[in-house]
């Protein structure tokens, strides 16, 4: 069953975990986990965009990830290159606008290359953003944004790190997502992930369909975001189903 469009996050993160084990449960080397994972990712940017969702943004590669073994890495690399070079021209008839975030100066030309075309081609969609972190890190975003600010001779604040981080473009998540069985966000989006309602999921990330989509949606709206505030303070605010403006 599909989610209510009522209160349906406008702002989904998700950390893609267990590609590598979902291969390992079926004999196979782990980039056929990896290259499931792309399937994965592709299924759910349509969901989110029939779920009316209008950011998506997922962990791709962590800057911790280089520490994998070398052939992982390079595979994971190609598949970077390969995935971008096959569905650009399907993200842009769907409208959606794929924006890479993470440090870009460690990877090779031909992946940099590919990630500015890829964001060339879809700048001028609108109806869903999808922000792909890769070789990201929380804590380098917010170094790197320190680092900005330093350099512009800026005060840092609350206010001008949030404007200089690699997500700025977009409001912070709703609702992060972990799949794999694993409670934690890894370094996952650290600054912007304050207020996010955190969902885990036993699914590995090439199983992860609209049931758990729908599922981890779901719970999001049975939840009550206070943001600081009380529950009631948060009630008496809440504008009642049937009330009318008053002119």
């Amino acid at each position: 069953m599909t989610a209510s469009p009522i209160c349906t996050p406008h702002h989904i993160a998700i950390v893609m975990d267990g590609n590598g084990r979902w291969a390992q449960k079926r004999f196979m080397p782990r980039l056929a986990g990896h290259k499931k994972g792309v399937d994965a990712l592709r299924r759910c940017v349509a969901l989110c965009g029939e779920r009316g969702v209008r950011v998506l943004t997922v962990f791709a590669f962590s800057s911790e990830n280089w520490s994998r073994p070398e052939d992982e890495v390079s595979g994971l690399m190609g598949l970077m290159a390969s995935a971008l070079a096959k569905e650009v021209s399907s993200l842009k008839a769907n409208g959606v606008r794929l924006q890479c975030v993470g440090n870009r100066s460690q990877l090779s030309e031909k992946v940099q290359a590919g990630l500015q075309e890829a964001e060339a081609q879809t700048a001028g969609n609108d109806r869903l953003v999808l922000n792909v972190c890769f070789n990201y890190g929380g804590r380098w975003d917010i170094a790197q944004a320190a680092e900005q600010l330093r350099l512009q001779q800026q005060p840092i604040t609350e206010e001008s790190l949030a404007q200089a981080m690699s997500l700025a473009h977009v409001a912070d998540p709703d609702l992060l997502i972990r799949t794999g069985g694993e409670m934690r966000i890894s370094n996952f989006l650290l600054w912007q992930a304050a207020y996010s309602e955190l969902y885990f999921s036993n699914a590995l990330w090439p199983d992860f369909d609209a049931k758990e989509l729908d599922a981890a949606i779901l719970d999001y709206q049975q939840r009550q975001r206070r943001f600081g505030k009380t529950g009631e303070q948060i009630v008496q605010a809440t504008p009642k189903p049937n009330s009318t403006a008053k002119h």
